[in-house]
């Protein structure tokens, strides 16, 4: 086992699609009182690599997630999206979002609510149509494209929100516990589709949970945040090796990482579980 550590590892920039340094974030209140949701992050996200942020409640997963979408800005410290300030990686489509809502217009089938984000930036009709439905078929939506929300499970609802994000070839994919609302069946078949659109995507992904096995799941990386103000405890490679089928969840080393995650977030001594580097 290496030595526990909170600070990122330095990389190339050529080879991180989010970075962040000595972030904090600071509220002030109604009251005129103030609220410290974040100090002294440090991270690195690789490009390609799937991160997840877990913690508990209120620890500031969903608002180092937010900084890093330009929808609020830091209080200290710095962040960069493939080399670049937030909000011109916005400006620049380099990362789509999804949240526990999909957000979907009602009015608009399947088919339009994935083309807005193109019809937004000029994208022409035909275009727009085919990049809709090559991203329906990765989904696995193709005899849905012409149905509107509210003739759609949850989860086939997130399947529309995920390749909506995905319209524009971004290159990360921020996503605020988009199964969080779900069934625990619809929930694990969610998890199984992602990490299959994900790799044949090769996007980075930032991904907030509450849930250990999902993170575990689905992640190269586990950050474990602690209580407000959140910090940055432990950071878990997962090291797990074939594919994000069903029969992970049934193996060992799956369920060694999911123990280490907990112990890591309920603030225990890490003993080095197999295969599970603490930095």
């Amino acid at each position: 086992m290496t030595t526990p550590s909170t600070r990122a590892p330095q990389a190339s920039l050529a080879d991180v699609a989010v970075r962040v340094r000595g972030v904090e974030k600071t509220f002030r209140t109604g009251k005129g009182t103030t609220v410290q949701a974040l100090e002294d992050i440090d991270l690195d996200v690789a490009s390609g690599e799937f991160v997840s942020l877990i913690g508990p409640s209120g620890c500031g997963k969903s608002t180092l997630m937010r900084l890093i979408a330009d929808l609020d800005e830091a209080t200290e410290g710095a962040i960069t999206v493939f080399g670049k300030t937030p909000r011109r990686a916005r400006l620049d489509q380099d990362y789509g979002i999804a949240f526990q809502q999909s957000g979907l217009l009602p009015w608009r089938t399947v088919r339009a609510n994935i083309e807005l984000p193109l019809e937004l930036h000029g994208v022409d009709r035909a275009a727009r149509r085919a990049r809709a439905d090559e991203l329906i078929a990765l989904v696995g939506l193709a005899d849905f494209a012409d149905r509107h929300p509210d003739q759609l499970s949850g989860g086939m609802q997130q399947r529309v929100a995920i390749a909506r994000a995905f319209a524009e070839r971004p290159r990360l994919l921020l996503m605020d516990e988009p199964f969080g609302a779900l069934d625990e069946m619809t929930r694990e078949t969610m998890q199984t589709e992602l990490a299959r659109i994900c790799a044949e995507t090769a996007a980075a992904v930032v991904f907030v949970t509450h849930s250990i096995p999902e993170a575990v799941f689905l992640s190269d990386r586990v950050v474990v945040m602690s209580p407000r103000p959140g910090r940055i405890r432990d950071i878990l490679d997962m090291g797990l090796r074939g594919g994000r089928t069903a029969q992970l969840r049934e193996d060992a080393a799956f369920f060694e990482r999911v123990s280490a995650v907990r112990e890591a977030l309920h603030g225990a001594p890490q003993t080095g579980a197999r295969g599970v580097e603490t930095r």
